[in-house]
């Protein structure tokens, strides 16, 4: 499975009520891949606000049965 998320330099952004939060990745906004427009807007206002470097990653995840 394949998600989105935005990271400015090596934190990544909380998306709250259209505020930018820095945040370490278990807090941070994730977006299916269906909401790309959505994620592309979100970081145009994010740079409008100040964050640096401001860009898009997927987010690969895969599950499997945990092993005691």
């Amino acid at each position: 499975m394949e998600l989105l998320i935005i990271k400015s330099g090596k934190k990544y952004i909380r998306v709250k009520q259209d505020n930018y939060i820095l945040c370490l990745l278990d807090k941070a906004s994730v977006f299916s891949s269906d909401s790309l427009t959505m994620v592309k807007d979100h970081v145009k206002k994010a740079a409008e606000n100040g964050l640096p470097d401001v860009s898009i990653y997927k987010l690969k995840l895969s599950e499997e049965p945990l092993k005691e």
